[in-house]
C-alpha cells in the first residue's frame, strides 16, 4: 500500500491507531513516496509505540531535527503534548471529536476546532501552524483526512470511529480533489478553502447522503 493509511493500519490499539492517524494525516502533503519516507522515519522515533510513547512523556527526548518539509521534531513534540492532554481529559480523540460535534449540533467542523483548542491548550495557549482553524475558513484537508481513516470503513480506510457516522464528514480537499472536481462541474469556488469544502461535500450529497466521501478516491486519482 502507497497510501499513509498504512502506518495506523500498522497498530492495533485504539490509541496507538488514532494516534497514528493524525500524525500520518498532518504530513500528508506533497510526494507520496516523499509522505511515506518521512512517515516511516517519523514512527520509528515513537518506540515501543504512539501511545505509550505520549503517556511516558518521551517526546521530551526529541530536539528538532526535520521530519518532514516545514513539520520538524518540535512539532511532533507539540503534537506528543497535545495527545497527553487529549487522553487524560477525555479518555480518546473519538471522545473529544465527539464532544465538540455533539456540541455544534453534529457539525465535525466543531469537533475540529475543539480539538485545535485542546492542542493549543496543552501547549500554553499556542496554535500550531500544523493544525488547521475552521474559524479561518481553512479546508483542514488534513485533519479531514484523519477523519476519513478513522470513521469510513473499507479497503482503505479503518473505520474505528463509532460515534460519528460517514454522513458527518467532510471532503479532505487538496489541490488534486479540486481540480477534478471543478472539471467535472461538482464544485464552483475558485479558492481552495472551507467554504469550497462545504459545496462540494454537498454536492456529493445528493448522490450518497449517507457516505458523501466516499467519493474521494475517484476526485483524487493516483497522482503519485
Amino acid at each position: 500500500m502507497r497510501d499513509p493509511v498504512q502506518f495506523p493500519r500498522r497498530y492495533t490499539k485504539r490509541a496507538d491507531i488514532e494516534i497514528a492517524a493524525f500524525l500520518a494525516a498532518t504530513i500528508a502533503w506533497g510526494r507520496r513516496d516523499l509522505i511515506i519516507r518521512s512517515c516511516e522515519k517519523m514512527f520509528s522515533l515513537l518506540e515501543p509505540g504512539p501511545a505509550a510513547f505520549v503517556m511516558a512523556g518521551n517526546y521530551r527526548k526529541l530536539k528538532d531535527r526535520c521530519v518532514h518539509r516545514t513539520f520538524f521534531e518540535g512539532d511532533l513534540k507539540y503534537f506528543c503534548r497535545g495527545f497527553r492532554h487529549c487522553y487524560a481529559k477525555y479518555g480518546s480523540l473519538e471522545k473529544l471529536f465527539a464532544c465538540g460535534a455533539i456540541e455544534g449540533g453534529g457539525d465535525i467542523w466543531q469537533g475540529i476546532s475543539l480539538f485545535r483548542e485542546e492542542m493549543a491548550a496543552a501547549n500554553g495557549g499556542h496554535c500550531s501552524k500544523h493544525i488547521a482553524s475552521p474559524g479561518a475558513n481553512s479546508a483542514c484537508k488534513r485533519i479531514n483526512l484523519a477523519l476519513r481513516w478513522l470513521v469510513r470503513s473499507g479497503p482503505v480506510d479503518i473505520g474505528l470511529w463509532k460515534n460519528i457516522q460517514p454522513s458527518a464528514l467532510y471532503i479532505p480537499l487538496d489541490v488534486h480533489v479540486a481540480r477534478n472536481a471543478r472539471r467535472l462541474g461538482l464544485l464552483q469556488r475558485k479558492s481552495n478553502d472551507k467554504k469550497a469544502v462545504i459545496e462540494l461535500t454537498e454536492k456529493l450529497r445528493e448522490f450518497c447522503p449517507e457516505d458523501p466521501v466516499k467519493y474521494d478516491f475517484a476526485l483524487f486519482g493516483d497522482t503519485a
